[in-house]
């Protein structure tokens, strides 16, 4: 998408939330090209074809912008994951779970680095509303996938019964060959297939307590 799609008239009453995600569209954009603390709401206005001002009719600060976007790349990846999240536990729905995860990061790749290659301010959440707007969207995505590993292990499926444990193991693993295949896209990959089952078996070893250990499921 480019900026110069992004721009319309101005809108009619009533058509706000049409304008609002051309906002979200054009910073979207901008990261993409940026880099996310590059941007600023004068330059997302612009992309638009509106004025500053107007933009703030829409987003307070530029953070509410980034926190919106957050939500939106959470809440992607979360039906992702509910898609295949209520599946029988199990190896076979854990790995399905893996593939999605993975797909919507090399898919997604702006998305995925909103939603989690972004440095937070370490400071008080308390005074971040929308620090604390994009943790709930995180938090939320994390539940789906932590509830597939508790079936897993109240099944015995696992290695152990710490849940979260378990859970955050496992989407470390994940996180990393995506952010290092966004970070480096010019690097001498594997066969993205390949790699994807080779990381997902990794994944299963970690995890389950009698994997198969097959490349591919």
């Amino acid at each position: 998408m480019s900026l110069a799609t992004l721009r319309s008239p101005r809108k009619r009453k009533g058509h706000g939330a049409e304008r609002r995600q051309e906002i979200l569209d054009a910073a979207m954009v901008l990261i993409a090209q940026q880099g996310v603390h590059a941007v600023s709401t004068r330059e997302i206005a612009a992309a638009v074809g509106i004025s500053q001002p107007a933009l703030y009719a829409y987003f307070a600060t530029r953070d509410d912008i980034m926190a919106e976007l957050c939500e939106q790349a959470f809440e992607s990846l979360r039906t992702r994951l509910e898609n295949v999240g209520d599946l029988e536990p199990g190896e076979s729905t854990v790995r399905l779970m893996c593939r999605a995860y993975l797909a919507f990061g090399l898919e997604q790749p702006n998305a995925y680095r909103i939603a989690f290659m972004i440095e937070k301010p370490s400071h008080d959440p308390d005074h971040d509303p929308a620090g604390d707007r994009a943790l709930a969207a995180g938090v939320a995505t994390y539940s789906v996938f932590r509830r597939q590993i508790e079936r897993c292990a109240l099944a015995g499926l696992t290695r152990h019964v710490d849940v979260d444990l378990l859970t955050q193991t496992g989407w470390a693993t994940l996180h990393g060959l995506v952010a290092l295949m966004i970070a480096r896209p010019s690097f001498p990959w594997a066969e993205r297939d390949r790699l994807m089952a080779a990381h997902i078996d990794h994944f299963v070893r970690a995890i389950m307590a009698s994997p198969s250990g097959s490349a591919g499921k």
